[in-house]
């Protein structure tokens, strides 16, 4: 009777251990850190979100950031709830996106704003192109119309304006030179300015940045920045759903900081290539 009674003491005593290290364990959860999954592309907006990551970790909220290596995943990761926030895209990338997957997400907040500019190893001038001559864009819809507005905004060729922020080169409706339009994957069109056949090329400055180069010391012609721009405007991205998330909130006052403002203005990559945009 007694190894009974000490044996039920026993278990009771277990039970006990078990219980507390059950809710010291819980407590330990609650008491994390909240984290934040971002979405990104590449590496050009990595020192941007590497600063925030900084700020809101004195405020004990921790960021992870997720690279992502093509530009139709970030938006479906988001969608779908495998990240919180995405910081690859602008304006008229996302509005595309949506309307092609009817995806439930929305700008939340203004980044950047990258310089478009053309390049060339054979002219030094866009008025310089000859009658026929080739000009290579981006083959995706949204760069490639900015990368046409551009050329238009030089006089190279003049645009169907009902066409709006995506024209194609379809909707080119004046081209006195005859200007070939050729489309190629945007990671792609810099190398074009080594083949022989290839007049001037509509680069993004990201992608000359990554082959080395120096935009604006490189390009003939960077179209200056105006209120038709609005479109091509960096943005962070959530979903609807997250749009008063006070959490979500936090990562975006971090991020549109002086502190991230300097790192865009000042370090590479981004000093030279893009402004900030809030």
């Amino acid at each position: 009777m007694i190894k009974k009674r000490i044996l039920f003491l026993f278990l009771i005593i277990i039970i006990g251990l078990l219980g507390c290290n059950n809710k010291k364990s819980k407590n330990d959860n609650a008491s994390a850190d909240p984290i934040v999954k971002v979405g990104l592309v590449g590496e050009e907006m990595k020192t941007t979100w590497d600063k925030t990551s900084q700020i809101l970790a004195e405020q004990g909220i921790k960021l992870e950031l997720i690279t992502f290596n093509d530009y139709s995943i970030p938006n479906r990761a988001l969608a779908e709830g495998e990240i919180d926030l995405n910081s690859f895209q602008h304006n008229a990338f996302l509005e595309n996106e949506v309307a092609s997957h009817g995806y439930k997400i929305s700008n939340f907040a203004n980044t950047v704003l990258f310089f478009l500019g053309v390049y060339s190893k054979k002219i030094t001038d866009l008025n310089d192109l000859k009658n026929g001559d080739v000009v290579v864009i981006m083959n995706d819809p949204t760069n490639g119309g900015r990368a046409l507005k551009v050329l238009e905004s030089a006089g190279v060729f003049k645009l169907d304006a009902s066409k709006g922020d995506n024209p194609s080169v379809r909707d080119i409706i004046e081209n006195p030179k005859n200007i070939k339009i050729i489309e190629v994957e945007a990671p792609l069109v810099y190398r074009t300015l080594e083949d022989p056949k290839t007049a001037a090329a509509v680069v993004n400055s990201t992608f000359v940045v990554s082959a080395g180069g120096v935009p604006a010391k490189e390009a003939i012609y960077i179209k200056e920045i105006d209120e038709f721009d609005r479109p091509y405007i960096n943005i962070i991205v959530g979903r609807n759903a997250d749009k008063d998330n006070e959490l979500l909130k936090k990562v975006i006052a971090a991020y549109q900081s002086d502190a991230v403002k300097y790192v865009i203005e000042n370090e590479p990559p981004l000093a030279g290539i893009a402004l900030p945009v809030w």
